[in-house]
């Protein structure tokens, strides 16, 4: 699995893309809208996924038993992918982001908030998420489901699948297509490689298009 992770981190999602969607696949990038605390981060590796619910009924000590329940199975080596199903609190913040670090967790994604930015920032851990804000989850939110499909707009993600983000966004790989789709990538990669260099030694980009077939 670590082989698997260091060669997805060396492609990247514009070109893992057009070698999905060459494959017929759809539905796999994440919302635009859910983006890097620090731009230019880079994300890859096998998916642990969360789901939880808001409340107002929730009494303080069994949301923080149940949030530091997500640390606890958070998995090395793995992005923890996280539907909180709520836009108004904080998923992420300073403490647990060192715990999931310290755990070995390779990143964080949500379909929600973050707060402790600055903390965060300086630990040097991704996160990912909609928003920023300093309410936090004590006595409003529950994790419901572990490792199970979770839907983050038009994308269905399962545990076990694979995640790769950078600048141009988040797109999620189906396990059982994980190595087929990086060696793809890796061969067209390599074919872009040629191109570029056909054109940077002068040659017209279409003639380059035409030796190649690619661009």
């Amino acid at each position: 699995m670590t082989g698997l992770t260091e060669r997805l981190e060396k492609l990247y999602v514009s070109a893992v893309h057009d070698v999905m969607r060459g494959k017929g696949l759809s539905n796999f990038v994440l919302p635009r809208d859910i983006r890097p605390l620090e731009e230019g981060k880079k994300l890859a590796g096998p998916i642990f996924t969360v789901e939880g619910k808001s409340g107002t009924d929730f009494d303080e000590h069994e949301t923080l038993l149940g949030w530091t329940g997500v640390l606890s199975k958070s998995p090395t080596g793995h992005v923890v992918i996280c539907q909180p199903n709520n836009d108004t609190v904080a998923l992420m913040g300073e403490l647990s982001a060192e715990a999931l670090k310290l755990k070995g967790v390779i990143g964080y994604i949500a379909d929600g908030g973050m707060r402790d930015c600055e903390f965060i920032l300086d630990m040097n851990f991704p996160v990912w998420g909609r928003f920023r804000t300093p309410n936090d989850i004590v006595a409003r939110w529950l994790p419901t489901a572990f490792n199970e499909t979770i839907k983050i707009g038009d994308v269905a993600i399962a545990g076990g699948d694979w995640v790769l983000g950078d600048r141009d966004g988040i797109i999620i790989i189906p396990q059982a297509d994980i190595e087929d789709i990086i060696a793809e990538t890796e061969r067209v990669v390599s074919l872009e490689n040629m191109v570029r260099t056909s054109i940077l030694t002068g040659m017209d980009p279409q003639e380059a298009y035409l030796k190649h077939r690619k661009f």
